[in-house]
């Protein structure tokens, strides 16, 4: 069995930074970049992806809302045709860096509050998986089970992973639940590990409600931003190892 850990990186500005990207690039084998609309400007995203090629972890687009002071995480009204540009645009820019870097763009996801809105809207997820098809049609779109953006990923002729994030909780129909209810946030990092043992060795995952949902994907996020992220990612990495995976990039699923 082999599972990628991916992250997304990049997220500072200018002399900011979100995470520490450094010790989370040693951990993980893919990395998804913000391409300097919710975070990142030319020169985060060129160092993030230098570290990445130091690392041997593949490079994606982290694509997101034109909104830096909300972090991407603040609703947008935008047109289809304006969601399509925008993700071109995003795309367009990492790929350039990652091109004079030496390195390669292997696949693409959506960050934030247009993540959200692509895993619940057809149209916003049909108008963003034609642009990364448009773009590129050997990119992996790295998704999350059960949402509209992995069946238009899919309808689109996608090369579709799917992503487990193992400190969020899941509802009955393998739906993220609602940061803003209880429960939605694992912290416990023995419950974090029982769980992607779990999820690993018998496919299965306990919501939020205590069922048990049959789940079946191909790579686990770290999330950076949480605090004791490093810690997160080592835990999430010895978890994967004790359920007899071998760690792999998205390019080599």
């Amino acid at each position: 069995m082999k599972i990628d850990i991916n992250s997304d990186l990049g997220e500072g500005f200018g002399i900011y930074s979100a995470a520490d990207d450094e010790s989370i690039l040693s951990l993980v084998s893919s990395a998804n970049v913000a391409c300097g609309y919710h975070a990142g400007d030319p020169v985060v995203m060129d160092r993030t992806v230098q570290l990445a090629l130091k690392n041997n972890v593949d490079v994606g687009a982290h694509v997101g809302y034109p909104d830096r002071q909300g972090f991407g995480r603040r609703n947008m009204a935008f047109s289809p045709r304006e969601l399509e540009l925008m993700t071109l645009y995003q795309l367009g820019a990492l790929t350039a860096v990652a091109d004079a870097a030496g390195h390669r763009l292997t696949h693409a996801n959506f960050h934030g509050a247009l993540g959200n809105l692509s895993f619940v809207d057809a149209d916003v997820a049909d108008a963003l998986l034609k642009a990364v098809r448009t773009f590129n049609r050997d990119l992996i779109f790295v998704a999350l089970p059960n949402t509209e953006a992995e069946k238009a990923a899919r309808i689109h002729g996608l090369n579709v992973v799917n992503s487990f994030l193992a400190d969020r909780a899941y509802d009955e129909r393998g739906l993220l639940v609602s940061r803003g209810k209880q429960g939605s946030i694992v912290k416990d990092p023995v419950k974090i590990r029982e769980r992607i043992i779990r999820l690993l060795q018998d496919g299965t995952v306990v919501t939020v409600d205590g069922q048990e949902i049959k789940m079946s994907v191909q790579s686990i996020l770290v999330h950076s931003d949480t605090p004791g992220a490093v810690q997160l990612g080592e835990t999430i990495r010895s978890a994967v190892l004790e359920a007899g995976a071998e760690i792999v990039s998205l390019s080599r699923l």
